[in-house]
């Protein structure tokens, strides 16, 4: 039986690195850990007072991905204040593959989300809700094309929607805005579902309340996003932890930072590099022996590829 998980990590107040948060937090450790061999995917989702779902959705990841060991769950509790926290210590201590990290305070769904995202090992990555209103039935199919399609994400948006009317029509309209403002076009940016290339996600700044525009930046630096049809599925257990009234202005918000990143993204010009081949061979561009080598790049204009 595996050992017990560590104290809770706490979060470094030192430097950031390119964004609103700390490189790592303090209790993962100065730098990534190193890749078990096979390892293929990181499955991430914040937990904040599931623990009802708990069980059900580590049964369910484990039916859809199998007995083998290329896959690994990656669990953040951010400060849960019901029996969450116990449930992830029985899970880790059952099955390897089940990693959990503890916040001491609730610290929003952004913050988690970074935390798993750091803590993942794999070249791709999964982001879920611990909900079970995400089917993790689509991620395979998520992943086979991500890979085969050599794109940095796959996105999902929900085809049938099983929340109020209210919820529903709400999230529509936010969208329209959303993409107006971010000159964006994904259509729902509320889905939690999404499967990244390690190195393009770990590319972009995260800053609080970002984790809901993560497509759009990922387009605004360069990186190319497709959008995929997923199921999705009436809560069971627990209570939702958003609503409109918690979360309108606080997006709205966030949408304007979003908007000026956009306009203030470096974007490249054409360069042309300009060198001398020091050992006075050829030159890989096929210029004599001593002569300048020119190289010309295109410009990395910050948006889709």
């Amino acid at each position: 039986m595996d050992a017990p998980p560590s104290p809770h990590p706490t979060f470094d107040r030192g430097a950031t690195a390119g964004g609103g948060y700390p490189a790592r937090p303090a209790g993962l450790g100065p730098t990534a850990a190193v890749r078990p061999a096979g390892l293929k995917l990181s499955l991430v989702a914040p937990v904040h007072d599931e623990e009802e779902n708990l069980p059900s959705l580590h049964r369910r990841i484990a039916e859809v991905f199998g007995p083998g060991s290329d896959w690994e769950l990656v669990l953040v509790d951010d400060g849960s204040r019901d029996g969450s926290a116990a449930v992830l210590r029985r899970l880790v201590a059952e099955d390897h593959r089940v990693r959990a990290l503890f916040f001491d305070t609730n610290r929003g769904q952004t913050t988690a989300i970074a935390a798993g995202l750091a803590a993942a090992r794999a070249p791709v990555v999964a982001t879920l809700d611990a909900d079970l209103q995400n089917d993790p039935q689509d991620l395979p199919r998520m992943v086979a094309r991500l890979l085969a399609e050599g794109v940095d994400a796959v996105v999902g948006f929900r085809q049938r929607r099983r929340d109020t009317v209210v919820r529903r029509i709400s999230s529509r309209i936010a969208n329209r805005i959303r993409n107006g403002i971010s000159q964006d076009t994904i259509r729902d940016t509320g889905c939690s579902l999404k499967v990244f290339r390690a190195e393009a996600i770990a590319a972009v700044p995260l800053f609080e309340g970002m984790h809901r525009f993560l497509p759009t930046l990922l387009r605004y630096h360069g990186f190319t996003v497709v959008e995929e049809g997923v199921s999705h599925h009436p809560r069971v257990a627990g209570r939702s932890k958003y609503g409109i009234s918690n979360r309108a202005w606080r997006a709205f918000k966030d949408l304007l930072a979003v908007r000026w990143m956009r306009g203030r993204l470096v974007r490249w010009p054409k360069v042309e590099l300009l060198e001398r081949d020091a050992r006075g061979g050829r030159s890989a561009s096929g210029g004599s022996s001593g002569e300048p080598v020119a190289r010309a790049g295109g410009a990395n204009q910050g948006g889709s590829r």
